[in-house]
């Protein structure tokens, strides 16, 4: 496979990897300069793949390992740890590190156990590993990220993510619903699974299939990245149209516009690239379902990735199945300028109107309202931890001499980062960010790098740099020791230069808690008595629920974090106002459905309700089953819209249909989205 060169500006010799004082190799043999970088070639699977199992024998795995080989995938075997055997016919290994010799391995174990597998299939040198789990703790992966830097051979894709999948050369390591799928000429990029199925289905049914289709992932730090999957499709010969799926947080859909811009200069007669951002409406500050899915500061909101993939060239929609026709005219267009010989790379956008703009509030605090799936503890708490660490503490309200702290995490460097500030909005102009390495131990020193960069964009004094570097050595310390993923101080410098904290907010990684036991004391100091109840009694039954603010009308019911945001978008553009965001998850229950509308009309405010399910993982025909059984058990009286797609998307409208009960049917988002609007009270847009 051709090594693509120019893959990335990290090409620089990477430090090896320290633990506990103690150095480990680096896990590349090659004596040149290596970069994570040069694995990208390693994304392009098909019919060759040769594919391990990790996690081989559970209930999931099996079930996956027999779609997958009847679909046609290449699979070599599994591994159980400590094991040798037979598992389907096929061998199981006692490591990643035997016999095998595969091109690919899927990781299908708990998030606890993700990373301990990952590492292992990068001591094996496997050329790509899919790691799908959710769950995964957050300072479990920036450890793994730290390894990954230092070699060239093993690249990442997930966690937290479907998989990846070659509908031409029949391989699929991850758990993407394969009747959606055709042999075609789309690759497909996205954040979010369930949209990525619409995405998928949508370029089915217009007869275009896919090539190559790559989930970046739902949890902040992604092991292959928008940029990564669009430097596979430009050199794929069987990738004639490109499409992007996008949502709130990070900067991942800003570097992929700098991609395409740079891409449709240099090109002539470019690939069409579609895309879509979901989170337009996300009420700022809080977490929509995904772990990655919140904006942090100096961050850009989703209307601004929206703006930037629009100027560089990418035709914008509102909702997925509109991909599939939109790439088909783009495609005919393409044709037509190839065969007149342009001079020039054309314009993509080619008057696809697909979208009425929305002014989108920009309300983003230094501390903004509480979030899900995380824990954020009060600021006297946060305080205390300070206190702990001999940090000079008074809390008081802000002045203009204040300076501003966050110690988090770079989602483009993968490691942590420090960001600084002069200003309460981080402004950019007042703003920079500084990462380092996860292993570093020497950003305390009042010497360091870091600390002299850091005063040196404040315009602080040199007598304040010792207490600097205890301030940020103590952040540190509560990051590593408590798994935080962002710690925010408001800081006071003094004339005297000392430097005293005046406010603080933490966040910690609930996944550290609940999928690994860990960390159990700071969980402890949540209170659920003071949290929006509904929101908690979502959470007993797995289910991400968000109260909206506002005169919302309109309850809605989805399946995949992406696609609920993505829902709560496209009916606020054609008129209608949501009361709530809701995902039951990707493998929505009748007992989920039942809950969800248990939740949802404990709104009074919602006049009907919005169902909008996806049917990849489980079947739309089970999915209506649930939703008739729950809207007799609860004895419902509100309107129900449901939009039926994916698997048995028929059988699934027609009992809708024929239930007899106030439940109305739709394939077509559109003609859902204006029968539940009008449904509501409100008056749906053109």
């Amino acid at each position: 496979m051709t090594n693509l060169r120019s893959l990335s500006a990290r090409a620089q010799k990477r430090p090896l990897w320290r633990v506990s004082g103690q150095q480990k190799k680096g896990f590349s043999t090659s004596s040149r300069r290596y970069s994570y970088a040069d694995t990208v070639p390693n994304l392009k699977i098909g019919a060759h793949t040769k594919v391990l199992f990790q996690g081989f024998t559970g209930r999931q795995a099996t079930a996956n390992v027999q779609e997958s080989l009847a679909w046609g995938t290449k699979i070599v075997g599994g591994v159980k740890p400590g094991t040798e055997g037979e598992h389907l016919g096929l061998p199981v290994f006692p490591s990643a590190q035997e016999k095998a010799k595969p091109d690919a391995s899927a990781i299908y174990v708990p998030g606890n156990q993700t990373a301990k597998a990952i590492e292992e299939a990068i001591e094996a040198e496997i050329p790509l590993i899919v790691a799908v789990a959710e769950h995964v703790p957050i300072h479990d992966l920036l450890r793994i990220h730290s390894i990954l830097n230092t070699q060239s051979k093993t690249r990442l894709v997930g966690a937290n993510c479907p998989g990846i999948i070659s509908a031409i050369g029949k391989c699929r390591i991850g758990f993407q619903p394969l009747p959606c799928f055709s042999p075609g000429k789309i690759g497909i990029v996205a954040k979010s699974g369930t949209l990525s199925y619409e995405s998928v289905a949508s370029t089915t049914r217009a007869g275009l299939g896919q090539s190559l289709c790559i989930s970046m992932g739902g949890d902040v730090l992604a092991g292959t990245n928008f940029v990564d999957a669009l430097k596979i499709f430009e050199n794929d010969p069987d990738t004639e149209g490109i499409v992007l799926v996008g949502e709130i947080g990070g900067t991942a859909e800003i570097d992929a516009a700098e991609w395409i811009k740079d891409y449709n200069r240099r090109t002539t007669n470019p690939k069409p690239i579609m895309a879509l951002v979901g989170g337009l409406h996300a009420p700022p500050g809080r977490i929509m379902g995904h772990a990655g899915a919140w904006t942090a500061v100096g961050e850009p909101d989703a209307e601004s990735k929206y703006q930037a993939l629009e100027r560089a060239g990418a035709v914008m929609v509102n909702h997925p199945e509109k991909f599939g026709e939109g790439m088909k005219n783009l495609l005919n267009s393409r044709t037509r300028d190839r065969n007149a010989m342009p001079t020039s790379a054309p314009n993509q956008k080619r008057g696809l109107h697909t979208m009425r703009r929305v002014s989108v509030a920009k309300t983003q605090d230094m501390f903004p309202s509480k979030q899900t799936r995380s824990l954020f503890i009060k600021q006297f708490q946060a305080l205390d931890m300070l206190k702990e660490k001999s940090i000079s503490v008074q809390e008081a309200s802000p002045s203009g001499s204040d300076i501003f702290l966050t110690l988090t995490i770079d989602r483009t460097a993968l490691s942590p980062c420090i960001i600084a500030s002069s200003v309460a909005d981080f402004a950019p102009s007042k703003t920079s960010r500084f990462p380092f390495a996860y292993s570093a131990t020497g950003i305390s020193s009042g010497e360091g790098p870091i600390i002299r960069s850091i005063a040196s964009h404040l315009q602080l004094p040199e007598s304040t740099h010792k207490n600097l570097a205890e301030l940020v050595q103590a952040l540190w310390q509560i990051f590593k020791e408590k798994e935080a993923y962002l710690l925010e101080v408001r800081v006071n410098p003094s004339a005297e230069g000392s430097l005293e904290v005046r406010g603080a907010r933490f966040g910690f990684d609930d996944a550290a808690f609940r999928s690994s036991g860990r960390q159990e004391e700071v969980h402890r100091l949540r209170n659920p008595a003071e949290e929006v109840q509904e929101e908690v009694e979502a959470e007993k039954d797995g289910i991400v629920y968000v109260k909206l603010q506002g005169e919302g009308s309109i309850g809605t019911l989805v399946n995949g974090a992406g696609l609920a945001m993505n829902t709560v978008d496209a009916l606020t553009i054609h008129g209608g106002h949501c009361a709530n965001f809701l995902d039951t998850g990707g493998k929505a229950t009748s007992e989920t459905v039942k809950s969800s509308f248990r939740i949802i009309t404990s709104d009074t405010r919602v006049k009907a309700i919005f169902v909008n399910i996806f049917g990849g993982l489980t079947r739309c025909d089970m999915i209506a089953e649930g939703i008739i059984m729950a809207f007799r058990d609860l004895k419902m009286s509100v309107p129900v819209v449901v939009r039926l797609r994916g698997t048995n998307e028929e059988a699934g409208q027609k009992m809708i249909a024929e239930s007899g009960l106030p439940l109305h049917a739709f394939d077509s988002f559109e003609g859902a989205a204006k029968k539940v609007i009008s449904l509501a009270g409100g008056k749906p847009s053109n």
